[in-house]
C-alpha cells in the first residue's frame, strides 16, 4: 500500500519577559507562502535529526542561543490544511528565557523580532500558528501556578521582586508584593538563599535567591489569589 508522502516541520513558541513585558519572538516570511506575514519561527526536521535536535537547531539559529533555555514539547497539529504547499505535521516546543538579545532571521525569513504579547494581533499570523501561540501562552501561564518555572524567565540569580515582575508580565496583573514575598519564601525547595544582595530594585539591597528543588508546587500559585 502506497502513503502519501508529508513533512515534518518544528514551531518554537519562544517567550521572554522585556522591559516588564511577556513577549513573543516572531519572523516575517520572506518567502510564500504567506509571504511578509508575522509566524513563528521554525522548519522542516531534516532527515539525520531527530525532533529535540531540530528545534535547537532553529532556534540557535533564531537567536543565537542553544543551551541555558528551557525546551519543552508543546503538542503536536496536523489538520490537513494547514500548510498550503503540502501534508505536513508540526511538533510545537515551548522556549523559555531571560531577556534575550534581539534576533537574527533566519534563512527563509526576511526578519526577526520580538512583539509584546499585548499587542499581537493573533488572527495575522501565518499558518496555524495563533492556534500555537495561544496554546504555548495558556501552557506557560499554567505551570507558572504549580512549578517553579517563572525561574525559567530569571538570571541564575534573582531578586524576589524580579521574580514577581515575570508573574506579573505572564499573568497580565499585579501581584501584591507582600502575600508573593511570603508564598515564595515560605515555600519549602522554591528558592535558594545565596549570601549576595543586590540594588537593581532600587531602594535597600534585596536577598538574591536561586532556583531550588522543588518541583511542584504544592500547594499552587493561582492567578486569582495573588
Amino acid at each position: 500500500m502506497e502513503h502519501p508522502p508529508f513533512a515534518v516541520t518544528v514551531d518554537l513558541v519562544v517567550l521572554t519577559v522585556r522591559a516588564g513585558r511577556l513577549t513573543v519572538l516572531l519572523v516575517e516570511r520572506g518567502e510564500a507562502p504567506y509571504a511578509g506575514a508575522l509566524a513563528l519561527p521554525g522548519g522542516f526536521v531534516r532527515p539525520d535529526e531527530d525532533l529535540l535536535a531540530a528545534a535547537r537547531r532553529e532556534l540557535r539559529e533564531e537567536t543565537g542561543v542553544g543551551d541555558g533555555v528551557h525546551l519543552e514539547q508543546l503538542a503536536t497539529y496536523g489538520a490537513p490544511d494547514r500548510d498550503p504547499r503540502m501534508r505536513t505535521v508540526s511538533v510545537a516546543w515551548l522556549a523559555l528565557a531571560p531577556d534575550l538579545p534581539e534576533p537574527t532571521a533566519g534563512t527563509d525569513a526576511a526578519a526577526a523580532r520580538f512583539v509584546a504579547v499585548d499587542d499581537l494581533d493573533l488572527a495575522a499570523l501565518a499558518f496555524d500558528h495563533a492556534r500555537i501561540l495561544a496554546d504555548g501562552l495558556e501552557r506557560a501561564r499554567a505551570k507558572l501556578e504549580y512549578s517553579p518555572l517563572a525561574t525559567a524567565f530569571c538570571d541564575e540569580e534573582f531578586t524576589v521582586a524580579q521574580l514577581r515582575a515575570v508573574y506579573e508580565a505572564v499573568w497580565g496583573h499585579p501581584l501584591d508584593p507582600r502575600n508573593f514575598h511570603r508564598k515564595v519564601t515560605r515555600t519549602p525547595g522554591f528558592l535558594t538563599e545565596t549570601e549576595r544582595t543586590s540594588t537593581a530594585d532600587g531602594g535597600r539591597p534585596a536577598r538574591l535567591y536561586r532556583r531550588g528543588t522543588l518541583e511542584v508546587l504544592s500547594p499552587p500559585l493561582t492567578r486569582g489569589d495573588t
